[in-house]
């Protein structure tokens, strides 16, 4: 019978490059009252998950945590043995991906975003304490009702214009008019990119395996545009995108495409004022293998019903 390895956890080890930090809002978030680091951190995970684990506690907050960044900062593991890693560390209980609603409503409900962050214990915990944590999270999240705006006191009824008689009339000499100059025509400005065509042009720069050109920008541009009519922002597109790619894209065009018919989000409906009512959910996990979203409560060590039938990938 195998006997695990009980060597002390890896820290961070060396590297050229230093690790990013993430955009502000995005990234590695610690959970509150953790013990101090200790050698025997980790101790009972393989070697593999042990040296990430260790590299991953040693990252400062706000830094970034998708797998592209944590296999470039660390010399010994890519971006497969990197994403089975966090996989790994979201069953045994170190980790969740979740996404939280950023900033404050306003009237149109366009000063509000999504962003991932990555909640990380140094301590294993089971699903209960997750779920706990996270509604938890939630609630704190949650912004403060704003006390109503208090009427001005009336004000004293103004006073009774007194009448002035009227004077003589002055008589003023006409002035002569100043000739008019036509108004010099201008170039207009020329419009620039819609933010659907935007959002698609950036992908490649986000991740090489879903560059597209600008042909390829202009033939999506339509079906990305239908997301940002249903209230999504660039950044909620991007990331729907670029979720759980495979290795290899043989054709990004038709790859992108899919994904756009395939994931697009429901229409809200029409507010109405008991739907205003309706607390508005801020915080909603992911899947650690495939990124689906969803509430805490369906998911079991970090993993949405299809990741968890399907098994690991190794």
């Amino acid at each position: 019978m195998a006997v695990s390895d009980l060597s002390p956890a890896l820290r961070a080890s060396a590297s050229s490059r230093p690790h990013p930090k993430a955009r502000p809002g995005y990234g590695k978030r610690s959970v509150p009252e953790q013990c101090p680091p200790r050698e025997a951190d980790f101790t009972l995970l393989p070697d593999r998950e042990r040296h990430i684990a260790g590299y991953v506690d040693a990252l400062p907050e706000g830094a970034a945590m998708d797998i592209k960044s944590l296999a470039r900062s660390q010399p010994l593991y890519g971006q497969m043995a990197v994403g089975s890693a966090l996989r790994a560390l979201g069953v045994a209980g170190h980790l969740r991906h979740v996404r939280c609603l950023s900033g404050e409503s306003g009237e149109n409900g366009d000063q509000v975003r999504w962003v991932t962050r990555t909640f990380w214990s140094r301590v294993a915990h089971d699903n209960e304490w997750w779920d706990a944590f996270l509604a938890a999270e939630e609630r704190r999240s949650a912004p403060m009702p704003t006390a109503k705006a208090v009427d001005p006191p009336a004000s004293a009824p103004a006073s009774v214009p007194v009448p002035v008689p009227a004077s003589e009339p002055v008589h003023v000499p006409t002035q002569p008019t100043a000739p008019v100059v036509p108004q010099q025509r201008t170039a207009q400005p020329q419009p620039g990119p819609s933010p659907a065509f935007a959002a698609l042009a950036r992908l490649g720069r986000t991740d090489s395996r879903l560059a597209l050109s600008g042909a390829d920008c202009a033939a999506l541009e339509q079906a990305a545009a239908e997301w940002f009519e249903r209230g999504v922002d660039a950044d909620y597109l991007t990331h729907a995108l670029t979720a759980g790619l495979p290795v290899s894209i043989g054709s990004p065009f038709g790859f992108v495409r899919r994904r756009l018919r395939d994931k697009i989000p429901p229409r809200l409906p029409a507010a109405t004022p008991a739907a205003r009512a309706t607390p508005v959910r801020r915080l909603m996990m992911e899947c650690t293998e495939c990124g689906a979203p969803g509430r805490p409560e369906a998911f079991r060590d970090g993993l949405c019903r299809h990741c968890r039938e399907s098994g690991p990938v190794v």
